[in-house]
């Protein structure tokens, strides 16, 4: 019994093209789907499929999408014999098992390896791309063949080493680098020469066995380097460098192209267990946080004095993120994945302004009414379609430039695809219960991080850097965290249905999924709301989130002095006179106080609020240098007069007049400074009110992700896709049967496109319109261009004929006397 693969039962191909020929539907479908960028455009035969699959970027992609055992097949594929047979490969690969018909028929599937298991077959390209140069080592270790190794060596070189190996002299270079192959590749005979070799010779061949097989020697090479450059066991490569010939080296190795074959995925090793619920509970709890960390952004960002400018390269500077951070007391670099989020998610924008500056976008304020839940899960979509990872943020490109939030430089394609799989093994180890089964238990395990990080190296080796990948993945377990899509390192239940989509596109996103994880989150979080307790010190406190009017109020009225389970506010001056210039008037406060306290108002809090609004407003500031107006003539009197205001150039024009040299918004707030409680004044003389929430940009969309190549196609698209390729092969490929033909009709060439006359072409449309067959026709367009389509006729009236054209899989319809010939097209069997 073997464990070769079926493939070997068929009959081996010629070409690539010819495989894909005989692969069915179902097959080419999944080569599609695997490699989506074969598809753009749609393929107009297989041999124009199997062309594309071979070019260079193509199969670079396709290679960094293959696991590390499938990568290390294809890579001693590519230091094989070509063609490979099946026992050869196998030879290279010792301990593949029943793994290494897998990894063939995944190189199969993805047209990376073509033909027989007697004569197996690396893409050209993929061959070109592994293996080794002295540029471009080789992730075996394994150095050129000695036939490449030896390449513009001389006759009589090489029959020099014939006869220090020992072998009888042959009359041409060919034959000789045939001997010393045989030699260096039969284990009796290679085994007996190097027996005889010195003990420092086999010390250099150990340092080389395994990689890299370049080597220094001196001017005067040592006698052990000359013992094995005299027998071809070292070979000359450049001065001073030698190399040591992959058949040597497969020798020393045991036959072995890789020094630690990795066939299976490391497991994922388990960290604690948790009770499923503890999980959910602490997930949902972050999940909270984080909406208050964003509303908190917004509120900052959405007022003129908070919304940072934009540099002039872009991003936001480095002091704006430094004080963003100390305003939501945060660690920089968390603040800045904060913002990256609400940027992705559409919430913030610049607003294009000339002096543009980053603020909320009109999406902002209705993703604010919306449900606690429906907020989160429009969060957790944008972060797993994202591409910008925040973990950049302060770090230099490959040109030195600093990389700032918001900046240009820090998409990265591969990020969205490495961030799922990610979560998909954590949801590998918390099932979902809804899912039902066994896996439905009521306790999950978190895996441990390393574990995580090494199962991923393994499935995508070449995808994204070895650096940069370990680093996603590290960044997507800790701010999967910060948003409560894991608690405790488990993945939450609710979040389960965020990974329900083919991929983590922004489409699939937008579908169902948000919508159910945003139910199964919402009875985790507690009801907002509508109270708070009043204490004597000047302090509210909310022992829970609060209602969106409530806490925007609240927010105005008091200043956020701690947060956490409960919120703590305090009540200054300061932030009673900010909600006076919101236009509060202080019965309105009181009354307010009142309504949502559970305790009573506290005497303090009553006359600070009295005393405030007493002062508030007795100033008027304006508009003309600047000016002062106040109907207390002792007021504008003391303030004249006060040694602190001589730098505002104070001059009195009238009994109730002060001008000043400074504009109105440096007046304001140095006399708020000195203790005063001034108002704005407009034009008219009307009162002007601040809100702290006015700020907005002009509508914007959320910025679409950089994608890592071309999206992978649905269902619909790919049978569309298989069709056209069949269509368009058929054309190329099968010959044509005349219903009859007339005199003078072309006959040469079975391929070429169809010549009839016009009375037969009209026949054979008519025919094919009643029994539904298809038709090959010759067609020139309007620009004189000829070629041939394979057309399914539904109608012929008025000198037309409309049919479902295969090629272009469209209806399409064309004039009778632009087709220059029509024929059935011949049974394919």
């Amino acid at each position: 019994m073997t464990n070769e693969p079926e493939a070997s039962r068929r009959a081996a191909p010629r070409t690539l093209a010819d495989e894909l020929r005989s692969r069915p539907d179902e097959a080419l479908a999944e080569l599609l789907r695997a490699r989506p960028d074969l598809l753009s455009p749609v393929p107009g035969d297989l041999t124009q499929l199997a062309t594309r699959a071979g070019t260079r970027a193509s199969v670079v992609r396709a290679l960094e999408r293959l696991d590390r055992f499938a990568l290390q097949t294809a890579e001693a594929l590519a230091v094989a014999p070509d063609p490979c047979p099946y026992g050869t490969l196998a030879a290279l690969l010792p301990g593949g098992g029943d793994e290494l018909p897998r990894a063939l028929d995944l190189l199969r599937a993805r047209a990376l390896v073509w033909g027989g298991d007697d004569r197996l077959r690396l893409v050209r390209t993929a061959r070109e791309l592994l293996t080794p140069t002295a540029e471009r080592p080789s992730p075996t270790g394994l150095g050129p063949s000695l036939a490449e190794a030896a390449t513009g060596m001389s006759p009589g070189r090489l029959q020099e080493l014939l006869t220090a190996a020992g072998l009888p002299a042959t009359h041409d270079p060919v034959s000789a680098l045939a001997a010393l192959a045989a030699l260096f590749t039969d284990r009796e005979r290679m085994a007996a020469l190097l027996a005889g070799a010195p003990g420092e010779a086999r010390a250099m061949l150990a340092r080389l066995t395994w990689g890299p097989p370049y080597g220094e020697v001196s001017g005067q090479p040592s006698p052990p380097a000359r013992w094995l450059l005299d027998r071809g066991l070292l070979l000359p490569a450049a001065p001073r460098t030698v190399v040591l010939p992959r058949e040597v080296a497969l020798h020393l190795r045991d036959g072995r192209a890789h020094r630690r074959l990795e066939p299976l995925p490391p497991a994922l090793e388990p960290g604690r267990t948790h009770a499923r619920a503890s999980v959910d509970a602490a997930a949902a709890g972050q999940a909270l946080a984080a909406l208050t960390v964003v509303e908190g952004l917004l509120t900052l960002w959405g007022t003129a004095a908070g919304a940072p400018p934009v540099l002039r390269a872009g991003g936001l500077g480095v002091r704006d993120l430094k004080r963003t951070a100390v305003t939501l007391d945060l660690p920089e670099p968390v603040t800045a994945f904060w913002i990256e989020l609400s940027y992705a998610a559409g919430l913030l924008a610049s607003d294009g302004e000339p002096d543009e500056r980053y603020a909320p976008t009109p999406a902002a304020d209705e993703w604010l009414e919306q449900p606690p839940g429906r907020r989160w899960a429009r969060l957790a979509g944008a972060w797993l379609a994202g591409t910008r990872p925040a973990g950049l943020v302060g770090e230099r490109d490959a040109r030195g430039r600093p990389l700032n939030a918001l900046g240009p430089g820090l998409d990265r394609g591969p990020a969205p695809g490495l961030r799922r799989r990610v979560l998909e093994l954590l949801a590998g180890c918390a099932p979902d219960p809804a899912a039902g089964g066994t896996g439905a238990t009521d306790e999950v395990t978190a895996p441990a991080p390393d574990a995580v990080a090494a199962r991923v190296e393994w499935e995508c080796p070449l995808r994204g850097g070895r650096e940069l990948r370990g680093r996603i993945v590290r960044w997507t377990l800790s701010e999967a965290e910060l948003l409560g899509v894991t608690g405790r390192g488990a993945l939450a239940s609710y979040a389960h249905p965020l990974l329900d989509g083919a991929d983590g596109s922004r489409a699939a996103a937008a579908g169902g999924a948000p919508e159910e994880a945003a139910a199964r989150l919402a009875p985790l979080l507690p009801e907002p709301l509508d109270h708070i307790l009043l204490q004597a010190d000047l302090t509210a406190v909310a022992p829970g989130p609060l209602q969106r009017p409530l806490a925007g109020t609240l927010n105005v009225l008091a200043d956020v002095e701690s947060k956490g389970g409960a919120t703590v506010y305090r009540f200054t001056p300061q932030s009673v006179r900010r909600a006076l210039d919101a236009g509060r008037s202080a019965a309105e406060l009181h009354s307010f106080l009142a309504a949502h306290s559970r305790t009573p108002v506290p005497q303090p809090l009553a006359y600070l609020i009295d005393d405030v609004a007493r002062r508030h407003g007795r100033l008027r500031v304006g508009a003309a240098g600047s000016y002062v107006r106040c109907d207390d003539d002792a007021l504008l009197a003391e303030l004249a007069a006060d040694r602190r205001a001589a730098a505002l150039g104070l001059r009195l024009l009238a009994p109730t007049v002060l001008a000043a040299r400074v504009d109105p918004g440096t007046l304001l707030e140095r006399l708020r400074e000195m203790g005063y409680a001034p108002a704005a004044e407009s034009a008219e003389g009307d009162v002007v009110i601040h809100r702290a929430d006015t700020l907005r940009t002009p509508p914007r969309t959320a910025p679409e992700p950089v994608p890592d190549g071309p999206p992978r196609p649905d269902g619909p698209l790919l049978a569309a896709a298989v069709r056209a390729v069949r269509a368009g092969d058929r054309a190329a490929t099968v010959p044509h049967r005349p219903r009859s033909r007339p005199a003078g009709a072309d006959s040469t060439g079975d391929n070429r496109p169809p010549r009839t006359a016009a009375a037969e072409t009209l026949a054979i449309m008519r025919a094919a319109v009643r029994t539904g067959a298809a038709v090959w026709i010759g067609y020139v367009n309007a620009d004189g261009a000829a070629s041939r389509r394979v057309i399914e006729p539904v109608r012929v009236e008025g000198g037309f004929v409309t049919a479902y054209d295969h090629t272009a899989e469209e209806v399409r319809t064309y004039p009778l006397h632009r087709v220059t010939g029509a024929a059935e097209l011949a049974d394919e069997n």
